[in-house]
């Protein structure tokens, strides 16, 4: 079996190479049901949670353990920790234990690229990140990697945690800087990745033909943009199955009657089966809202045990 760590988990998961794989899995299919959650009390600390994401064809079945300890902080940890195990479909025999936290960020951040190839425009050159963790980080390099971007502003609650992930960006020859404010306005696409429960986005304020990527708020408690946003905007969903459970923004537009169940234009499978041409305006505004599916996490590690010797 073998253990594929982090470092090792970049090299054999290139943008290009990962989109590619998101897309034939989103065209063709698994199984894969919504993911298991288990609470995890802790004694002295909040509490926690475990996530169980399978998946499975007839190939490979994978399965990816995360545990959610927001007491790790204090602990000088990342409360996300993951791991993936990834067996032969026909065997079980185990093939690869790998990083599930590196897997994770990349497949999301490889998953909006691919929504953005729908639903952006191809000459898309500002982009705007909310958030400034391992997702948003992945995020800017996926988006820069994707589209002609000149300007990459990264804006967060704490402007040191912006700058220092601009500053990273910079030394990876990124155009990137750290935005003073979470404003929209004169960008061509804005990527969200943070664990807010309030809209940082508001539909008044996001330009004609902007493209948004609601990416942070996983849990139904979670928001990131208002219902005037997704009432506006052609909306797409990763899964509608994923997306109208467990989405905050969408769940909470709906019950706030900003927009209804119907208003979901696509997911990503009809994306890339051609069953919805995604954008079709050049001033249309465009949203999509992942929450992550167990399909993506199978195909970067099919993906990734494929490239090692």
């Amino acid at each position: 079996m073998r253990i594929i760590g982090a470092e090792e988990l970049r090299g054999l998961l290139p943008w290009p190479a990962l989109e590619a794989a998101l897309e034939r899995m989103f065209r063709d299919g698994c199984s894969a049901p919504l993911r298991h959650r288990h609470a995890l009390p802790q004694p002295a600390a909040p509490e926690g949670m475990l996530l169980l994401m399978p998946a499975w064809t007839a190939a490979h079945t994978g399965v990816k353990l995360v545990h959610v300890l927001p007491g790790n902080g204090a602990r000088g940890l990342p409360a996300v920790q993951a791991v993936y195990m990834l067996s032969d479909g026909a065997t079980g025999v185990p093939l690869a234990l790998l990083d599930g936290g590196e897997l994770t960020d990349r497949r999301t951040a490889a998953a909006s690229t691919l929504a953005g190839r729908f639903l952006a425009r191809p000459d898309s050159s500002r982009l705007l990140v909310l958030g400034a963790g391992r997702v948003a980080a992945a995020l800017a390099e996926a988006w820069c990697a994707r589209f002609p971007i000149r300007r990459a502003a990264i804006w967060a609650r704490n402007p040191a945690q912006a700058e220092a992930l601009a500053q990273r960006l910079r030394a990876h020859g990124l155009p990137a800087e750290a935005a003073a404010t979470p404003d929209p306005r004169g960008f061509d696409i804005v990527s969200c990745a943070t664990l807010s429960e309030s809209p940082l986005l508001r539909g008044a304020e996001v330009g004609a033909g902007t493209h948004v990527d609601l990416v942070g708020a996983f849990r139904p408690a979670m928001r990131e943009s208002d219902g005037a946003l997704l009432a506006r905007a052609t909306l797409v969903v990763d899964t509608r199955a994923g997306g109208l459970a467990e989405a905050g923004d969408v769940v909470q537009a709906i019950a706030e009657g900003a927009i209804e169940a119907s208003h979901v234009a696509a997911d990503m499978a009809e994306l890339c089966r051609g069953a919805h041409p995604g954008r079709r305006r050049e001033e249309e505004v465009t949203v999509f809202k992942s929450v992550g599916w167990a399909g993506e996490d199978l195909a970067a590690a099919v993906l990734a045990f494929a490239g090692t010797p």
